[in-house]
């Protein structure tokens, strides 16, 4: 068995799967081999959704990969589409966390979070006061999820979120980056695929803003990147 991967100048060079076992690097984060767990939802937070114990064995059990990157983990209240999905935007969310990468760290692994927003992609019954989820525009996306007591709803009708609500999410962002280091997090993730908030920005189906937020590929890419800049 081998496995290819690109040299320096850009030729395809057969290596050795033994090449996954060795070490690597993702910026200062040194990394003890180059296996990487993806992020997967399992759905498992607690009542306020706080990182249980539960969380922290599942991570540990797995902390032999180089890297572990959480499921998504919700940036504030209005960023939910999904149930017992954990946030990362209250003190006793954090403590969750601190225990999750302790418990990943004395098995001598590395841990990011994957930070989310699920925009369009939820339901008015996760959305703080009922209010319809918040999207570049006010399309409703072609999917559905599951609300506890329902069982699989459509997702709900979103509203267009207003430039400053906009900045206030990028903010949101940036503080559940400082929060992130506060829990002991080795790095973070931005969740910019899926039909989620920052995906929905890029793709002119969901995003038929008429504003600098919309419109040409540079227009649709900004929230993106101004989220990644704060």
């Amino acid at each position: 068995m081998t496995m290819t991967m690109p040299d320096k100048a850009g030729k395809r060079a057969r290596r050795s799967p033994a090449a996954l076992f060795e070490p690597a690097t993702i910026g200062a984060v040194e990394l003890k081999n180059r296996i990487v767990m993806s992020p997967m939802t399992r759905a498992r937070a607690g009542d306020r959704l706080q990182p249980v114990a539960l969380n922290a064995e599942y991570c540990a059990q797995r902390a032999t990969a180089g890297l572990i990157i959480t499921e998504a983990t919700q940036i504030s209240p209005a960023a939910q589409g999904y149930i017992d999905t954990p946030g990362l935007y209250t003190a006793e969310q954090m403590r969750g966390w601190k225990m999750v990468t302790d418990a990943v760290h004395d098995r001598g692994g590395k841990i990011f979070v994957q930070l989310w927003h699920t925009g369009r992609m939820s339901h008015v019954s996760f959305q703080p006061g009922g209010r319809a989820p918040g999207a570049p525009s006010p399309i409703r996306a072609n999917a559905k999820v599951f609300v506890r007591d329902e069982g699989f709803v459509d997702t709900s009708i979103p509203r267009a979120l207003p430039v400053e609500e906009l900045r206030e999410i990028a903010d949101d962002f940036r503080a559940t980056c400082l929060r992130a280091m506060e829990c002991g997090f080795d790095g973070v993730e931005l969740h910019g695929a899926h039909g989620y908030l920052l995906d929905s920005f890029l793709r002119d189906g969901s995003n038929r803003r008429t504003d600098a937020y919309g419109g040409p590929i540079e227009n649709r890419a900004r929230f993106p990147l101004e989220v990644a800049e704060a």
